[in-house]
């Protein structure tokens, strides 16, 4: 197990060593005001210490993506290692980074916010469509999913619709009540089941010496599916998610002070993709792929969870792991409608501090998402990958920009982006669900799409460099923390 054990050492240098240069990059200003100060209001805007907020950070950020995501991309064999670990440093990290710090700037915008200030106004209403579709999509999922696990290890009288109606009823007291009274308190306890959860699974593949493959670049996937891209859809939460940048902002409201930043948003990505390797890890050692596409085909993602659980760590264990593994979706999931109830309040630009208005924005939400409860989970999880991706190459794109017009190295935002642009595009004009195109067709159709894309870019960007050598990319406070 060379390759996974040296590569979660890679993720953790990683931390310490590109997350200090992105950091360098942006620019911390620990004088400077947060949010969480300036705009207090009790319900959003609540400042809370670096343990909390990277706590709330990692469990808003891991829902079944860093699980569900890898062990779907184990049938691809050990080339998915690769993907998170270079991806989590050099691409989702420092998306988590760039998106946390400028909504912190930025009086703790959301992404559409984001978008608009820096890629026009245009762009404002495309990601706020794409942020509201992304989240409540997020929030289906992540109900369906941990609903699943806990019928299994439910009762049978329990009925998976009373479970589906619990899960609800706390996403709605959860997306309602100020983020320091329901999140804020029992986050530290569903923390502490994830890290049973991670550390007992990754210290029995340890322990038990499991077979874990070594790096290779053999496609495995027994279908045969292509790695490029639905690799990089396919495991997107642990090694880069759009679904941050619509997280993210939660935790720029809450935040005391842009130091600890870092370990907030680079950090906590970094730590969901180590989950992430132990569940791809076990997906790989524990089934061959023929078996695990059968169990995935005919159960999903769930039962494989239920068996590596059980497997590793026997009855006790196993159950305390997959509760470990209940509590990443549900703590997403509850955050997802808190995020779309507070972009969509923004874009309206109603105020939260009333229980009124945060009910009639939130209301819909829910009554939408349990509608499409109804859908196929695979059709949907295809439909999240997509959007999330898509978002994910939006936000890099505003990270670009927003470092661009400051004339900062730019480029470790946009080389990511410009990778994303050709993955989103390929996949949405190739698949089923998108335009149908052959592969080739798909192939040349996204690469027209990102030069065009990137050279609008540098257009944009000298352009507004040309008019103004000082634009304002912050918004101006003249508070002190």
């Amino acid at each position: 197990m060379v390759t996974f054990l040296l590569s979660i050492v890679i993720l953790v240098i990683g931390y310490f060593t590109y997350g200090k240069v992105v950091e360098k990059i942006f620019g911390v200003k620990e004088e400077r005001s947060t949010p969480a100060y300036s705009m207090a209001d009790g319900v959003d805007y609540v400042p809370m210490n670096t343990k909390k907020n990277s706590m709330i950070q990692l469990l808003n950020i891991a829902g079944v993506g860093p699980i569900f995501g890898p062990i779907m991309g184990a049938l691809y064999g050990p080339v998915a290692f690769l993907w998170i670990v270079l991806g989590a440093i050099f691409a989702g990290a420092v998306h988590d980074y760039l998106t946390g710090m400028i909504s912190i700037r930025n009086r703790g915008a959301h992404l559409p916010e984001l978008a608009g200030k820096f890629l026009g106004k245009f762009m404002k209403h495309v990601v706020n469509a794409f942020s509201i579709l992304l989240l409540v999509l997020v929030g289906t999922v992540f109900v369906t999913a941990p609903a699943t696990l806990i019928a299994d290890l439910t009762p049978a009288w329990i009925s998976l619709g009373v479970i589906i109606a619990a899960i609800f009823i706390y996403y709605i007291v959860a997306t309602l009540l100020p983020i320091d009274k329901i999140i804020g308190r029992l986050y530290p306890f569903f923390g502490l089941l994830l890290l049973i959860s991670a550390i007992g699974v990754g210290g029995g593949l340890v322990i038990t010496g499991a077979d874990i493959p070594e790096i290779n670049l053999t496609n495995m996937h027994p279908a045969g599916t292509a790695i490029f891209p639905l690799l990089f859809l396919t495991i997107s939460c642990g090694a880069l998610s759009g679904f941050h940048a619509t997280q993210s902002p939660i935790i720029s409201r809450t935040t005391q002070n842009e130091k600890q930043g870092r370990k907030i948003f680079y950090g906590m990505m970094i730590l969901e993709a180590i989950i992430a390797m132990i569940w791809a890890a076990a997906g790989m050692s524990l089934f061959d792929s023929a078996e695990l596409q059968n169990i995935l085909n005919t159960a999903g993602p769930a039962a494989v969870v239920s068996e590596v659980s059980i497997l590793m760590l026997g009855s006790f264990g196993g159950t305390l792991a997959i509760l470990g593994v209940i509590v990443l979706p549900i703590t997403s999931g509850d955050t997802a409608f808190r995020s779309a109830r507070m972009i969509i309040a923004d874009y309206i630009k109603v105020g939260q501090k009333k229980m009124s208005s945060r009910l009639w924005i939130a209301v819909p939400l829910f009554v939408i998402s349990i509608a499409l409860t109804q859908i196929d989970f695979n059709l949907l999880w295809r439909y999240f990958s997509w959007a999330n991706q898509s978002t994910a190459m939006i936000a890099l794109w505003v990270g670009a920009m927003y470092l661009g017009l400051q004339k900062k190295n730019h480029w470790i935002s946009t080389i990511p982006a410009i990778f994303m642009t050709v993955v989103t595009f390929t996949y949405i004009l190739n698949a089923p669900i998108g335009f149908g195109l052959p592969i080739q067709a798909a192939y040349i159709g996204a690469t027209i799409i990102t030069i065009v894309s990137t050279l609008a870019f540098f257009y944009s960007l000298r352009k507004r460099l040309g008019v103004d050598q000082n634009i304002q990319v912050d918004d101006d406070l003249s508070y002190t923390a």
